[in-house]
């Protein structure tokens, strides 16, 4: 019954706000689509890790670390074993371009969460445009003496601004937390990627 309840009371919800609130949802839906996405790599980088000792002993014996191990100096390690040439001098390349990919692919998203974030407070205020619109079609037919026809397109007015700043402001923290944690993960590539350098 609860569940009923609150279904009905969210239908109601989206239709005062007009047909605004359907981009504002799908924004809403996508870009939580791409923090939960991003959330789950990111930890997954942090999470069983090995030391950067460990990595160049990996990389001095020409060894893959097991595959328990999925942080990011294990990915880096494994990717750039993949790619070795054996040449020193071009394994330096190539251990440059292995750092240089993987910290381009910790931005995956992060670009599209952060407009979505930014456009959805412009859709509130698109339909807050709209809103006003109605009301001031309204006060030019009926005058300022039917409230409750005026209500409709202050109802609009004020619930597409509510519900772009909710979908806005946490994917703007989101989007700067997701970033810290991105900046961190390129700072051990980078710092482990000079440590390996000398394993070559």
């Amino acid at each position: 019954m609860m569940i009923k309840e609150l279904l009905f009371s969210i239908e109601n919800y989206m239709q005062a706000g007009g047909v605004v609130m359907i981009p504002i949802l799908v924004i809403s839906l996508c870009m939580w689509t791409l923090i939960i996405n991003r959330l789950l790599v990111l930890h997954r980088l942090y999470i069983k890790n090995i030391s950067r000792d460990t990595a160049g002993q990996l990389v001095k014996a020409n060894q893959q670390p097991e595959e328990n191990y999925r942080g990011i100096n294990s990915l880096l390690v494994r990717q750039f074993l993949a790619a070795r040439s054996h040449d020193p001098v071009l394994d330096s390349f190539i251990l440059d371009e292995t750092v240089v990919r993987l910290v381009s692919s910790l931005d995956t998203h992060l670009g599209a969460i952060r407009v979505m974030a930014g456009v959805a407070p412009l859709l509130g205020l698109l339909g807050t445009v709209i809103g006003m619109m109605e009301t001031f079609d309204v006060i030019t037919i009926f005058g300022t003496g039917n409230a409750k026809a005026m209500a409709g397109g202050i109802s609009v007015a004020l619930i597409t601004t509510q519900t772009g700043l909710m979908v806005s402001i946490p994917g703007l923290y989101m989007s700067g937390f997701l970033t810290k944690r991105a900046n961190n993960l390129k700072y051990k590539i980078a710092a482990t990627g000079m440590y390996l350098n000398r394993f070559l």
